[in-house]
């Protein structure tokens, strides 16, 4: 019991290291395909740091489906072991938004090279301050 604990709290330590260490990525890189990287790598920690708070640490825990007619036994051991239905499907939605983002992300670094012929964020700030 004690190690599955221990593993549970470097599984979380890791996570928050890790988003922090995206973040950290995110404000202070100048490249803008290493903030897409950042970014993205981010987002799919933020994805799986919900998946863990949502799943319940338990031997016999099953997944959020009943038989079409359940009796009221199946309803009570359903709600006593089934993992929740709704943080994973936020996470599924958060996943699909995510992917939507890197890519309107992606987009908006290759226009910004076709019209700078960079993808460093202070060469694109003076060069955008010379045009106007």
């Amino acid at each position: 019991m004690i190690v599955s604990y221990v593993i549970w709290v470097v599984c979380y330590s890791c996570l928050i290291l890790t988003i922090f260490i995206a973040l950290y990525g995110i404000i202070t890189r100048p490249n803008l395909i290493k903030k897409i990287i950042a970014y993205t790598i981010f987002s799919d920690s933020i994805n799986l740091f919900i998946v863990f708070l949502g799943y319940r640490r338990l031997p016999n825990a099953k997944i959020a489906v009943l038989p079409l007619k359940p009796t009221p036994e199946e309803i009570a051991m359903y709600e006593e072991t089934a993992v929740d239905p709704l943080v994973q499907c936020l996470v599924l939605t958060a996943i699909v938004i995510g992917l939507a983002v890197i890519l309107f992300f992606t987009f908006l670094a290759i226009q910004l090279y076709r019209l700078y012929g960079t993808l460093d964020s202070r060469e694109i700030t003076k060069k955008s301050r010379l045009r106007w």
